[in-house]
């Protein structure tokens, strides 16, 4: 993929499919060949060569979802959770009491749900834990390796593994933690806050790292594919956050990209290339070199309103994107 810059402003906007969704976007990605938005409406859009194919999935609104490009878990308000495997027919997975908070994908299948205080694991074998947390959770995130969770709530985050017996570990911070993510390799894990700012602790002795300064809220983060920044929304530029030390980015000063006269509200590492796309609230799009800064434009601001899901394919050929007004659709970068 070249992303060098000519003169002028490089665009994509003429490799965008647009497609109208209906409803807030509450996830975009793409699952195998086809793109997939879970939407507001309780409904799950797949948009693929053949067309669109509309499944409604939820008796309300999608709460949640994840997907990592062979699965597509969502949680709905009538406390239902759904499994997609690579294709239109949804696997019910799970159910609670209430909505669903969050969802969550963990290695060799394993599925995270939690409604109020109540968290459920399930392995890729089918068997079911439950944990109750301290408060009421927002945000979920497996471990990359083994079968642990982190849970994210009021006053800091809980480790869990469901297998073992006993309380779990705690990370404790004051304030609201809503959601939370491992490092690619392990060391850290990070939480955005009800406040404008980060907290992150290294799991191996709990320090702590604060991460401040940001002009509204933190809704959107994600690792780079090389693990050494963590890209991060809520500003005029995406933020992006060394961790290749021991220490992470304490006393290290941030990395800003995209900078325009709009909020980023998400960000999608490439899965390959050091490259993060920016969502804006005035709807724009760009693709941006983390090493210069060189950017293309993906989409023009427009309708739709804020773009509130952001996600690539697999390989990085293309990026599916979703407005709170139901304006979607993907974006195809060129061949190499």
């Amino acid at each position: 993929m070249s992303l060098s810059t000519e003169s002028g402003y490089p665009s994509l906007a003429d490799r965008l499919t647009p497609v109208e969704a209906g409803a807030y976007v509450v996830a975009a990605s793409f699952l195998g060949n086809a793109a997939v938005f879970a939407l507001g409406d309780g409904a799950v859009l797949f948009l693929d060569e053949g067309g669109e194919l509309r499944v409604p999935a939820h008796e309300g609104a999608v709460m949640s979802a994840v997907c990592d490009g062979r699965t597509l878990v969502t949680g709905g308000d009538d406390g239902k959770v759904l499994l997609f495997a690579a294709g239109d027919t949804p696997e019910p997975v799970g159910d609670a009491p209430g909505w669903i908070d969050a969802v969550a994908l963990g290695p060799d299948g394993a599925v995270a749900w939690s409604a109020g205080k109540r968290v459920f694991a399930r392995d890729g074998k089918g068997d079911l834990r439950s944990f109750e947390a301290p408060s009421s959770v927002r945000g979920l995130a497996f471990a990359p390796k083994g079968y642990q969770l982190a849970v994210a709530r009021y006053g800091g985050v809980s480790l869990w593994f469901p297998r073992v017996a006993g309380p779990a570990k705690e990370l404790a911070w004051k304030g609201s933690h809503l959601d939370v993510t491992f490092a690619p390799d392990g060391r850290f894990v990070v939480t955005t806050m009800q406040e404008n700012a980060l907290h992150g602790w290294r799991v191996a002795d709990g320090a702590h790292m604060r991460m401040s300064g940001y002009p509204g809220k933190v809704r959107s983060m994600d690792w780079t594919s090389d693990g050494k920044w963590l890209a991060t929304a809520g500003a005029d530029a995406a933020i992006l956050w060394p961790f290749q030390a021991k220490d992470g980015p304490m006393g290290k000063a941030p990395k800003e990209l995209g900078i325009r006269p709009a909020k980023v509200s998400r960000v999608a590492s490439h899965p390959r290339a050091g490259v993060v796309a920016l969502a804006y609230e005035d709807g724009c799009i760009l693709i941006v070199r983390i090493s210069d800064g060189a950017e293309i434009l993906a989409r023009k601001p427009g309708p739709g309103g804020a773009v509130t899901a952001l996600g690539w394919d697999r390989t990085g050929a293309r990026l599916a994107f979703g407005t709170e007004d139901g304006a979607a659709g993907t974006i195809a970068l060129p061949d190499e």
